[in-house]
């Protein structure tokens, strides 16, 4: 349960209209995308906190399609890139063009890359090579890009989803600890339930199969956005944060499990992580703050990919999800 929070009468308004708008967006999502309600609210609370997801799961399982219609719903400006190991810095960024005018003149003029958009799906991004991936670096934590040592701002919101395949690794270049960390949630999308793939297999494969629309704007998801920092959090919620993600480095807090079987964990980025996206995820469920609950089902999503397991864990078949949940069920 949330602790007693009196919020003044104003910004209680504002999060109930929020969380009607917010339904709408989950609706029109749903209508499209079938037996994947986990992914697509983490995909929103992801969106909402203002961050980056990474989506990690087999091919066939609509995440591309996912992308492609949280941009329509949201009213964003989506763009997709194919991520290969021949992609080069300049085909994210863009790069500068000499041109010459009708009197002769000479110039450079810059092109600008698919980055320039407000919502990116990086596709199979740990397919690029390392410094094609550290390209997106200071796009996805500053919003800028610099070419030739000049500024140019990316538009707002930005947000990037890539994608990635857990199962063919030959040939890809694991994503550094650096970038992973600047990843708000690791969203793990999973095989569909038979009830939603029958009722897919109907949907998809008819004469008229629905197709995404609008339901907010960009200027509206970025007033929402500003709501969810707003929003009040309980003591309790933020020490059960706090708890969390600091007994699950092996130093400190740590108790025996985590000592022995973790190498490194996470760090303050996944603090932040966890206080937007508790917010984020209460708003989409039509709270008015949040609960110790929602930082028991985000722990997943937010400390995956921001801890690693050490040979003897790996030895005694230790999973990072029986860890995590040990750490839960701590939280009381």
């Amino acid at each position: 349960m949330s602790d007693l929070i009196n919020p003044d009468e104003q910004i209680v308004e504002e999060l109930e209209n929020a969380g009607k708008a917010l339904a709408r967006v989950k609706e029109g999502i749903g209508a499209v995308i079938f037996g994947q309600a986990a992914v697509i609210d983490q995909s929103l609370i992801t969106i909402l906190s203002g961050g980056h997801a990474l989506l990690i799961g087999v091919p066939g399982l609509a995440k591309t399609r996912l992308v492609e219609t949280m941009g329509t719903t949201l009213g964003l400006d989506a763009k997709r890139l194919q991520f290969t190991p021949d992609l080069m810095p300049a085909d994210i960024l863009g790069s500068e063009v000499l041109e010459e005018s009708e009197t002769g003149k000479r110039s450079f003029r810059f092109i600008k890359g698919p980055v320039f958009c407000q919502l990116l799906m990086a596709d199979e991004i740990n397919r690029a090579s390392p410094r094609t991936q550290s390209a997106l670096l200071q796009s996805m934590q500053e919003n800028t890009v610099t070419i030739a040592g000049q500024q140019h701002q990316l538009p707002r919101p930005f947000h990037v989803l890539a994608t990635q395949n857990p199962l063919e690794q030959e040939g890809t270049y694991p994503l550094p600890e650096a970038q992973l960390d600047r990843f708000l949630l690791q969203i793990d999308v999973s095989y569909p339930d038979h009830d939603a793939e029958r009722q897919m297999l109907f949907a998809t494969t008819g004469v008229d199969e629905a197709a995404p629309t609008a339901v907010i704007s960009a200027p509206e998801l970025i007033q929402i956005q500003s709501l969810v920092r707003r929003m009040p959090v309980g003591e309790q919620v933020v020490e059960a944060i706090l708890k969390l993600v600091r007994s699950a480095r092996p130093d400190g807090d740590a108790d025996d499990l985590v000592r022995t079987h973790v190498a490194w964990g996470p760090g303050p980025r996944a603090s932040q992580a966890m206080m937007l996206a508790t917010r984020a995820k209460a708003l989409l469920d039509g709270r008015l703050s949040p609960s110790v609950d929602d930082v028991v089902q985000l722990a997943g999503p937010v400390l995956r990919h921001r801890m690693a397991l050490n040979f003897s864990a790996r030895a005694d078949g230790i999973t990072l999800s029986e860890i995590i949940t040990g750490l839960c069920s701590r939280l009381g």
